[in-house]
């Protein structure tokens, strides 16, 4: 049977056999030179094959994801944290991360890697033949609750139900509208329901969930869910963002509580205020203070150094008797 390069390319076409149609020709003069087997050739084309949909998979499925960047677990630097080691990650970086459902919270302060970390995993599970999707809570609340006021709330709740990974970074990190703990429980509970896992990341410890959410009893729950097959890690350490700073760098990073504005209604201020003309007049303030105060002191040392004086002549006052001899005291 004779079959041209034309006819061919339509029948692998057909098949789907992307690599294969387009390395065919390269593949047949490198077997005939070097005599392949049958086999050797049939064994060739279905292992290439093999890998080049394994690769096509990755990207589709790493671009579907919507990762904000991609970062894999090699690249996270374990020697900046006190607890946390690759051992205890063991389980959510293998197939039973998606088969037992399993769940994870990262807490810490900004720069620890909780989204690295969670990019990570996601990343392997892709790896290892799931899909993926990523998100900001405050994105995933807005488009729940716009869905909730246009009356399309469960169609808007299939696509973060239908992945088999989860991520919704950075819950805590913005203030949420009302009913963000009811829209967040609703994926939460579905996906639960489907012992399908979730990553989250946050800087707010789990008990502040409620204030942060506006509901306590529900955050309550939507908690209760996750770690009922999940585990809870803090990240500690230094800030990967902060860590080219020197000592003197980081210390402005912390600065005199003295300066920081008043909190009003319970609200933090900015961790980076933007300089303002009031922050420079505080600060002015506060130095000519720190010299009043130094200046006060150093009265008050001269002031104890006279007193010292004076009682040591006191005590030495001559004595004069009847015979108009002076006599002193203090011998």
């Amino acid at each position: 049977m004779t079959v041209n390069d034309d006819h061919l390319d339509t029948l692998l076409a057909r098949l789907s056999l992307a690599w294969t149609r387009k390395n065919h020709r390269n593949l047949v003069e490198r077997a005939e030179s070097e005599q392949w087997s049958y086999r050797d050739f049939l064994a060739t084309i279905a292992a290439e094959e093999v890998a080049h949909r394994r690769q096509s998979r990755l990207r589709r499925h790493t671009v579907a994801a919507h990762f904000p960047f991609l970062k894999t677990i090699d690249e996270f630097d374990f020697t900046l944290q006190s607890i946390l080691r690759l051992s205890l990650l063991g389980s959510y970086l293998g197939p039973e991360l998606v088969a037992d459902g399993r769940n994870l919270v990262l807490y810490g302060k900004p720069g620890r890697g909780k989204t690295h970390l969670a990019i990570a995993i996601a990343y392997k599970a892709i790896q290892n033949g799931f899909d993926a999707l990523f998100i900001t809570a405050a994105a995933l609340i807005d488009d729940l609750s716009r869905a909730f006021q246009n009356n399309s709330f469960r169609a808007a709740l299939v696509p973060y139900i239908e992945p088999h990974v989860l991520v919704i970074d950075e819950v805590g990190y913005l203030s949420y509208g009302h009913d963000a703990a009811n829209v967040l429980f609703h994926v939460v509970n579905e996906r639960h329901l489907k012992k399908r896992p979730m990553i989250f990341t946050t800087n707010k410890p789990l008990p502040a969930w409620g204030s942060v959410l506006h509901d306590p009893d529900l955050a309550e729950a939507i908690i209760d869910r996750i770690l009922e097959r999940g585990r809870f890690i803090a990240l500690d350490g230094p800030s990967s963002r902060t860590r080219h700073l020197k000592a003197d760098e980081l210390a402005l990073l912390s600065p005199d509580p003295s300066l920081l504005p008043a909190r009003i209604s319970g609200k933090i201020p900015a961790e980076f205020p933007e300089p303002t003309a009031v922050n420079t007049r505080r600060r002015a303030v506060y130095t000519r203070r720190r010299v009043v105060n130094t200046r006060r002191r150093v009265v008050t040392m001269r002031r104890r150094v006279v007193t010292t004086r004076r009682r040591a002549v006191n005590t030495c006052r001559p004595v004069v008797y009847k015979e108009n001899r002076a006599v002193s005291e203090c011998g």
